[in-house]
């Protein structure tokens, strides 16, 4: 321990009598161990670090399948699954609903979900106050009650802590407080709901512990469920009591469509969509911390060489390699620990950038911050990274010439063949390494530049999006509904300024529009596991004016298009396509022909085809789309879209006096510019190439920065030759290309090994390409032009230093 102490107190005043090389030193690495810490805390946060449940690797995410395609319980499927299982402990089952708050103060839109009464229990999170749901809130008739999120309890209620037991008015019924869940807790969808409610006692189809209607009950699936695997099942295992399950109840009751069920785990549900995203960025900021690692060992070797004569003299002191050895790898793990340092107050400010630069809806972001378990991380790193850059220069100045270091005149006695071959060894590396992550942000812009291009279909300029939702009782049948519907539809239309009125049940982009199947009259029957699916709309008639969509054939609705009017259907371009095919070269024209997604409704006409918009998200391929107006199919969510160049506030408060006007208890939420949600469809795309140009950016100077300071010091080292050289007749275009070409073959060569490398590990980053492959050569081609130019240019400054040499001052200094 002595002798440790002594090598760190003698190692901290070597650090301190070369202020300029500490400094350079340390900033390098803070840059690459505060990248890596920032990146690593998310990783941590979202991949690594269990789910906060008890026992979170037994909770399993069960779906439903029909015909190969993911979809939800009916309440009669998941009673037979929680009663016929032999692998779970319990299953809960939940609905995403949107409720209404009225009472004091203004009517609020709250997200939540109705939820059965083992819900919590399963999770195994108990509420901060009052309780959680127990059994007998689950029981047909039970009083409604509610557990309400801690933001929303500070932020609606002011934390007021005599608020359990109170009675709240939930979409016009009465519903009493019973507790108040932790701060940060989120649930199995990690998307922050503000309330859960038991299932309402007077609609059968949520009485799930009681067994009524079983064959009503089994047509509509709209029921998640959540399991907790028994101690010692594994997924394999739970996945084939699950088939047994299915199998069995296909017999019972024989459906044209196969129902099955999947599960996966919990965590995988949660995190899997950004799972390749943050791990491509992991090795993105490791590959910068390698360069960074590279650059600092050429420093160190540098400093090696310039202590050389101090490493002859204490080996002819007695000093042994070891005892060399240990020494200089303390300095190198202080001036790591240095850097580690600095590289936590970066990420300090790092991780705060990151989470507000990160889209709201990435999973866990509440969790995202610095813990023991990143700094953990950031003192292995530290102490990693000194071992990796200081192991090649101890063992370089470990072992001197004595004789030729005792020689006058000698430059140094370890800047021997050894270490210049290490020092170009290591610009070939950042060279590589460099290109790599180059590459990789190259693919993104391209990728990212492609996807903003796609035409979404409509026109987002000037358009003005909210919701409202229609829960209350009083909305519970379709013709008070369609009757607030059109009164709505008339107000919004009189506000002045106002060019365009678009009401639907969704959005473009927002990726939330409900499918179904078709099927067409006078085409063979075939089974409804091969019924087309496309995304069902329901819309006012002038809303696909207020979007800007095109019409293409026909006509778009009209009022007269009501529930007492015979059906009809506009349909999208592909859903045209798909249904009738060109025929020997001609289009057939799909206008009189006539379709149904229910077997049971009578057939509708297709008055109008569309050109198609994208639903879904502008990286995914236009699909088959079916409109309905919505006076013959009134649904109880909303979504309006305004078309007006008004002042957004201005045009907000008029919605909310019509609204207030026809209904004081209806809320209008989630207001945004078409803008907004189209730039939160890619928000995630937009942080990884953010990020992953700025690690590029930060690779490329270190690059740069790692073959000037080789060439300088190379420079250097051969200033007596290159005097003789201009004292033979050297002109500065030959000393120009002698250095430059020295720099730039080590940069050759880096690059072909770069751009091999980059071929095989772009793979990894093909998923999250768009309209772009990871071999792109004129990606590849640019990427290599750009890194040959900037390395050009660290090659030409220490060249050009060159030739300024005095042949009378290098020779006299010899």
């Amino acid at each position: 321990m002595q002798t440790l102490w002594q090598d760190l107190l003698f190692g901290l005043r070597m650090l301190a009598k070369k202020p300029g090389f500490t400094a350079v030193a340390v900033l390098t690495l803070a840059l690459g161990i505060g990248a890596n810490t920032a990146i690593f805390s998310v990783v941590n946060a979202v991949l690594l670090r269990p789910l906060p449940y008890r026992e979170p690797q037994q909770l399993v995410w069960v779906r439903e399948v029909q015909a190969k395609q993911q979809a939800n319980f009916s309440p009669a499927e998941f009673l037979d699954y929680q009663a016929q299982n032999q692998s779970f402990t319990e299953m809960a089952a939940y609905r995403l609903m949107s409720f209404t708050l009225t009472g004091a103060g203004e009517p609020e839109q709250l997200n939540g979900l109705i939820v059965t009464a083992n819900f919590f229990s399963l999770l195994g999170v108990p509420a901060e106050r009052g309780r959680v749901f127990q059994a007998e809130d689950g029981r047909a008739g039970a009083p409604r009650v509610a557990v309400i999120s801690h933001d929303f309890w500070q932020k609606r209620f002011g934390g007021d802590p005599n608020l359990i037991g109170q009675t709240l008015t939930i979409s016009g019924e009465p519903v009493t407080a019973i507790g108040v869940m932790p701060a940060g807790f989120q649930d199995s969808n990690q998307t922050g709901h503000q309330i859960w409610l038991n299932p309402h006692q007077v609609v059968p189809d949520w009485q799930l512990n009681a067994r009524v209607d079983l064959l009503t009950l089994r047509q509509t699936g709209y029921l998640r469920v959540l399991a907790r695997l028994k101690p010692g099942v594994g997924l394999q295992q739970a996945q084939t009591d699950l088939d047994t399950i299915a199998a069995r109840l296909q017999q019972q009751y024989p459906r044209p469509i196969g129902h099955g069920a999947r599960l996966m785990s919990l965590h995988e549900q949660v995190v899997g969509n950004v799972r390749s995203a943050l791990l491509i960025l992991l090795g993105a900021v490791g590959l910068v911390l390698l360069i960074a690692c590279a650059n600092v060992t050429s420093l160190m070797l540098a400093r090696a060489a310039a202590r050389g004569k101090e490493m002859v003299i204490r080996t002819a002191l007695g000093a042994r390699r070891g005892q060399i050895v240990r020494q200089l790898l303390t300095e190198s793990v202080l001036l790591a620990g240095l850097g580690g340092a600095g590289g936590w107050l970066l990420a300090v400010w790092g991780v705060d950038l990151l989470v507000s630069l990160s889209p709201r809806d990435l999973p866990r972001l509440s969790e995202i911050g610095l813990d023991y378990q990143v700094f953990g991380f950031t003192l292995g790193v530290s102490v990693l990274t000194g071992l990796v850059f200081g192991l090649a220069p101890a063992l370089a100045a470990s072992k001197p010439d004595l004789n030729a270091a005792l020689k006058e005149g000698t430059r140094s006695a370890t800047a021997g063949t050894g270490g210049h071959r290490l020092r170009q060894t290591l610009i070939v590396a950042e060279v590589a390494l460099a290109l790599v992550v180059l590459i990789g942000a190259g693919l993104l812009l391209s990728s990212f530049t492609r996807l903003l291009a796609v035409k979404p279909g409509f026109d987002p300029q000037h358009l003005l999006t909210m919701r409202i939702g229609l829960t209350d009782a009083r909305y519970s049948k379709g013709q008070e509904r369609r009757r607030l519907v059109s009164e709505l539809n008339a107000r919004l239309e009189a506000i002045p300024g106002i060019e365009g009125v678009g009401i639907c049940d969704d959005l473009p982009i927002a990726g939330t529009d409900s499918t179904t199947r078709l099927s067409v009259e006078g085409q063979p029957s075939v089974s409804p596991d091969d019924l087309l699916p496309v995304g069902l709309h329901v819309i006012n008639p002038h809303y696909f004016d207020a979007l800007g969509i095109r019409l293409l054939k026909g006509r778009s609705f009209t009022d007269r298009d009501d529930v007492n009017g015979p059906s009809v259907f506009v349909i999208n371009e592909t859903l045209a396509r798909r249904l009738w095919p060109p025929k020997d070269g001609k289009e057939e024209d799909p206008l009189g022909k006539r379709i149904r997604y229910n077997s049971s409704d009578p057939w509708g006409e297709v008055v109008g085809v569309v050109e198609d918009v994208k639903y879904d998200g502008l990286h995914l391929a236009s699909s088959p789309h079916l409109y309905e107006p919505y006076q013959q199919n009134s649904w109880s969510f909303l979504a309006i879209a305004l078309r007006s160049q008004l002042d957004q506030a201005a045009l907000v408060a008029a919605v909310q006096r019509e609204v207030r006007a026809l209904d004081p208890h209806l809320p209008v939420s989630g207001v945004r510019t078409m803008d907004e949600v189209m730039a939160q469809s890619v928000a995630t795309r937009r942080l990884v190439l953010t990020l992953f140009s700025l690690f590029a950016s930060v690779a490329l100077l270190l690059a740069a920065i790692g073959i000037y300071g080789v060439l300088a010091y190379s420079v250097t080292q051969r200033t007596r030759e290159l005097g003789i050289r201009i004292a033979l007749g050297a002109t500065t275009r030959d000393v120009l290309r002698l250095i430059v070409g020295q720099g730039m073959k080590l940069v050759s060569l880096g690059i072909v090994i770069g751009l091999a490398g980059a071929l095989a590990l772009n793979q990894l980053i093909e998923k999250s390409l768009f309209g772009v492959k990871a071999t792109d050569p004129l990606t590849l081609t640019m990427i290599a032009l750009l890194l040959t130019a900037v390395a050009s240019l660290a090659c030409y400054v220490p060249a050009r230093r060159a030739t300024k040499v005095d042949p009378m001052i290098a020779l006299r200094s010899e």
